[in-house]
Parts: C-alpha cells; structure tokens; sequence
C-alpha cells in the first residue's frame, strides 16, 4: 500500500460517499450494512501498477469462508483513477471493490450479477492499455503490419507477432514516464 496524499484521499472519501449513495438506490443492502464501508480504510496503489485498478486488502488472519467489513484492512485504488477523467471508472473499481468487502470473494456468477447493477463504463480496457504504455520501457514492433505491443523487458527477437507471426523488433518507448 501507498499512502495517499491529503488531496487523494479527499478524492476518495467522496468518492466512497458517492459510491455508497448509488448502493443505496440500488435498494439490495440495509443501511447498517453499508455504513460499514464508511469505515475502511482508504488507500492508493503503486502508480506503476498495470493490471490492478483496485484491491481489496484482508487483515491477517481472516478466515475467507465469512468475511466481513470489519476484516478488510485497506481498499486501494489506481492513483491515476483519481484524475477527473478518470472518475466515472474509478466510481465502478471502487463499488467492485466494496462488492468485495461485502463477502463477495469470488468473480462467480452471483458476483458478475451483482457488479451488472452498476453501469459499467466502457473506460477499463482503455485505462489498462494506457497504463501498459506509460509503464513500458519498449514497444515490441512488428515491422510488417506496424503493430505495437508494449512491455517492460526487450524482446530480443524471441517473440512474434500474434497477427501475421513475423519477429517483433524493440523500439524504446518514447512516452514512458518511467526513468
């Protein structure tokens, strides 16, 4: 976990009271139930996280045949997220994370049910694929249909491309914030 600066966390609480009101429409969980989200910690991930948007965080000792609230030791969520363009996604990573601190472990059906209640919006692949370039450091490049795959170790011409199978050449990553 990476503590959030105050304006980060100022982000999140109103994002939680956001997100909480919206469960409350939904009508499915008490008020008691959800008061209990109000009590977790918030906190951010590491900036160069490329495949988690959010997670939640049990306490130790937890036993996840029962999981409560009150056993969720952080709920994190991507510090790029908590950019305005980015705050309609980071409402939705944050209910899927509360959806989780309600006991929902797996991504079963009644999770997949229950998640379908928010309108999911359509920015998680493109949040995905922009972290994956700002976080490479070369773009494997296919020199014959131009496709790019961005990664962090070079290819060393061991890889091919998944379209047309030609050895894919290492271009440094000219957008990358990393130094």
């Amino acid at each position: 976990m990476v503590k959030p600066t105050p304006s980060q966390l100022h982000i999140l609480v109103q994002m939680r009271l956001q997100v909480i009101e919206e469960m409350k429409k939904i009508g499915i969980w008490s008020d008691s139930t959800l008061s209990g989200l109000e009590e977790i910690t918030l906190g951010v991930l590491r900036r160069d996280s490329t495949q988690k948007h959010g997670v939640t965080r049990w306490k130790k000792g937890t036993q996840m045949t029962n999981p409560q609230t009150k056993d969720v030791d952080v709920i994190d969520i991507h510090p790029i997220l908590l950019k305005p363009e980015w705050w309609s996604y980071a409402r939705f990573v944050m209910y899927h994370e509360f959806l989780h601190a309600l006991g929902n472990i797996a991504h079963d059906k009644g999770f997949k049910k229950l998640e379908s209640l928010w309108t999911k919006p359509v920015e998680g692949k493109e949040f995905t694929e922009q972290m994956r370039i700002i976080n490479s450091t070369w773009i494997w490049r296919c020199n014959t249909c131009g496709k790019g795959y961005p990664r962090r170790k070079r290819s060393l011409g061991r890889y091919r491309c998944r379209t047309c199978n030609c050895v894919l050449i290492d271009e440094m990553n000219k957008i990358a914030t990393r130094s």
